[in-house]
């Protein structure tokens, strides 16, 4: 389950206003002002520094403009602090970008451009930006030291990740090897179908923060699913149903292929009006079961409503 990765009680709060002075002689300073609230989850804010996008509404001591980076590594996690001990919250794929903020220590801070997700990963995972001409649209896509199937390559590329190249025959060229044309889509070719997409991964580990097929939670298998389909939805199943809001509602007798099932801090993606898709702590695994058993489960859980909500992507 993949809500509410930060802190569940209480949005942080900063104070907006202008210093005034502690005392004589005295380096301290109070500030004073309207209270706002934040999402440090998708608000790029620490207590020393935030995103030059919120100087207007947020104070902090430091403000920078952010670095426009990209994913070299096949996929790398995000933390909620810089720490490899620090709990993952999401994965960066291969070739998505990052607004960088800052390193630290070996630690990049900043956030996911496709989703605005804030966190730490490895410094050595960014490089420069890249305009993306493909996407990998198989489970996993080889990259090959020359174009030859033979010719092996110790790189594989997860599902969604992003690449830039030149057609070459059967291959894509690009600066770290060759990828085969039938483990790509073309990068604004998307696909109709994204409850095909998911029940792809069915048998797939979960993994709380993952969203490859070594392992995904149920908020990263919905936001992979939707943005084969063109639709970069939020990173956590609250932030998703949020952003679909009231006008995407679905009656539970309406339920079609594709539709989005939600429950306290869970989502999964319909197979048909009474299957669900879900990447479940229960079954730890990608799974598809009867919609009515899942519902059963969180009310037997003592959630009421057991459902949060159903909503209609498109």
């Amino acid at each position: 389950m993949t809500a509410n990765k930060g802190d569940n009680s209480a949005l942080n709060r900063v104070r907006m206003g202008r210093p005034g002075a502690a005392g004589a002689g005295r380096d301290r300073f109070g500030l004073a002002g309207v209270a706002q609230d934040f999402d440090p989850r998708i608000v790029a804010i620490r207590p020393d520094l935030a995103d030059i996008a919120v100087a207007g509404t947020h104070f902090a001591p430091h403000y920078a403009a952010p670095k426009m980076t990209s994913c070299v590594l096949p996929s790398a996690a995000i933390r909620a602090a810089p720490s490899l001990d620090a709990e993952q919250t999401s994965e960066l794929l291969f070739g998505e970008g990052f607004a960088l903020l800052d390193v630290t220590g070996g630690w990049a801070w900043g956030y996911g451009l496709a989703d605005h997700y804030v966190g730490y990963l490895a410094a050595n995972a960014l490089g420069n930006p890249i305009a993306p001409t493909h996407r990998v649209a198989a489970a996993e896509a080889r990259l090959h030291s020359a174009p030859d199937a033979a010719s092996g390559g110790s790189a594989i590329l997860p599902y969604g990740a992003l690449v830039m190249g030149e057609v070459q025959g059967d291959w894509l060229r690009t600066v770290h090897g060759y990828i085969e044309m039938d483990a790509l889509a073309e990068i604004d070719a998307f696909d109709a179908d994204p409850a095909a997409v998911a029940e792809a991964m069915i048998g797939t580990p979960y993994h709380w923060g993952g969203r490859t097929a070594q392992g995904i939670d149920c908020s990263g298998l919905v936001q992979l699913a939707w943005g084969a389909a063109g639709i970069h939805l939020p990173r956590d199943s609250d932030l998703q149903l949020a952003a679909l809001g009231s006008d995407k509602d679905v009656a539970p007798a309406g339920l079609a292929r594709g539709d989005l099932a939600f429950f306290p801090g869970h989502v999964g993606i319909m197979a048909d009006r009474d299957t669900l898709i879900h990447a479940s702590k229960h079954s730890m695994s990608v799974a598809a079961e009867p919609l009515a058993d899942v519902i059963a489960r969180f009310a037997a859980e003592g959630h009421d409503p057991a459902v949060s909500g159903m909503k209609r992507v498109r």
